[in-house]
Formats: C-alpha cells, sequence, structure tokens
C-alpha cells in the first residue's frame, strides 16, 4: 500500500470506529441524501444539513493520518442570502442540469503528533453543525 491508501485506510476507521457513533449517541442518525461526490453515508440531526466525512482530499500528505476533511451539505437549490455565502459559510456545488447544492468543508484535525484530541474534534463537528443549522432553519419553508 502506499501513503494515500494507508491514511484512507486509517481515516475510515477513525471515523467508522469514533465520530460516527460518537455522533450518534448525540442524536445524530443516518442520512437518507446520498453526496454527489462522497460515497460513504452521512448523518443528520434535521434534513436541513447533512454531515458528511472526505477521507480522499489530502490523503497523499505525509501528515495525511491526522486530520480528514467534514463536509456540511444543504442539499437543495435554492437561493441563499449573500450573507451565507463565503468560506466561512456556504459555497455552491456543482450536482449538474444547471443545479447547485451549498456545502460547508472544514479540515478536522483529531491528532497532533502523538497526542489524539478526539474529543476536542467531536466537539467542534457538533458545534459547527448547530451553528451552520441555525443559519439554515430561516429557508426551511421555501424547501418545502
Amino acid at each position: 500500500m502506499n501513503i494515500s491508501e494507508v491514511n484512507k485506510v486509517f481515516r475510515k476507521s477513525i471515523i467508522k470506529g469514533y465520530f460516527e457513533p460518537s455522533l450518534l449517541n448525540l442524536d445524530f442518525k443516518k442520512s437518507n441524501i446520498k453526496h454527489p461526490t462522497i460515497h460513504d453515508e452521512g448523518l443528520m440531526q434535521s434534513h436541513l444539513l447533512h454531515l458528511f466525512f472526505d477521507i480522499d482530499t489530502g490523503g497523499d500528505y505525509p501528515d495525511g493520518d491526522e486530520w480528514f476533511m467534514a463536509e456540511y451539505l444543504f442539499p437543495y437549490n435554492i437561493k441563499i442570502p449573500d450573507t451565507m455565502k463565503g468560506t466561512d459559510y456556504f459555497s455552491t456545488m456543482s450536482v449538474g442540469e444547471g443545479k447547485n447544492f451549498w456545502r460547508h468543508r472544514e479540515m478536522i484535525r483529531y491528532k497532533y503528533g502523538k497526542s489524539k484530541k478526539l474529543e476536542e474534534a467531536l466537539e467542534f463537528l457538533e458545534k459547527k453543525y448547530q451553528e451552520l443549522q441555525s443559519m439554515l432553519e430561516p429557508l426551511e419553508k421555501e424547501i418545502k
């Protein structure tokens, strides 16, 4: 195996063995939405926002075993206010046929050298989910 393959296996085992079970204990549930580019299942607390884990991005870096990308997906092709657009909040993701979803990506670092910071990373994931979720709630009427 090369470093990229090893990092992907390691990342996936951390996500499946720690992050997903921990989030399920925090009232997340399996998402019913399919991500356009990430093939694993996602998690959600509401139908508005879905959390997926990107294990491919950065897997070829030497420290690729220390982090992964979390992608928060708002899977609706609607216009959102300009105040919610940008790298701090949401950017577009083309899904074909002239449609776009909205997403927010965060690098999650769960290991620094020899010390593991799994709990801090988990708290960050949940806190960011809550922050983005609350921003999207005013749009709920438009998607029904």
